[in-house]
């Protein structure tokens, strides 16, 4: 039973920072990559950011690229988004989620990831 569990989100003001986690169980964690989606009210879910198996490789939607930077520990199963300068725009609920590895290279499509978390919201006030 694959498992993922978001944690982090919040009420944060205009500027300021959070950083989102996913603690993954259920398979073995190095095996896949993973990626941040999100979805605010009305709108579709959208590519945030994702990481390779192995951490080397990282990509980023333009509207984050420069303010939000992906990690992930293997030893701890855990997948982090540290998201800096939040603006109103970014307030929506955030995903985490698994792509395995052997499927093919980093994807930017919701399509490709095989197993997703319940969501942490983020709010982000002006």
């Amino acid at each position: 039973q694959v498992q993922l569990v978001e944690s982090g989100g919040g009420l944060v003001q205009a500027g300021g920072s959070l950083r989102l986690s996913c603690l993954a169980s259920g398979r073995i964690f190095s095996w896949y990559h993973m990626g941040w989606f999100r979805r605010g009210t009305g709108k579709e879910r959208e590519f945030v950011a994702a990481i390779s198996w192995n951490g080397a490789n990282t990509r980023y939607a333009d509207s984050v690229k420069g303010r939000f930077t992906i990690s992930r520990d293997n030893a701890k199963n855990t997948v982090y988004l540290q998201m800096n300068s939040l603006q109103p725009e970014d307030t929506a609920v955030y995903y985490c989620a698994m792509k395995s590895a052997a499927g093919g290279p980093l994807s930017q499509s919701r399509e490709e990831y095989n197993y997703w978390g319940q969501g942490t919201q983020v709010t982000v006030s002006s």
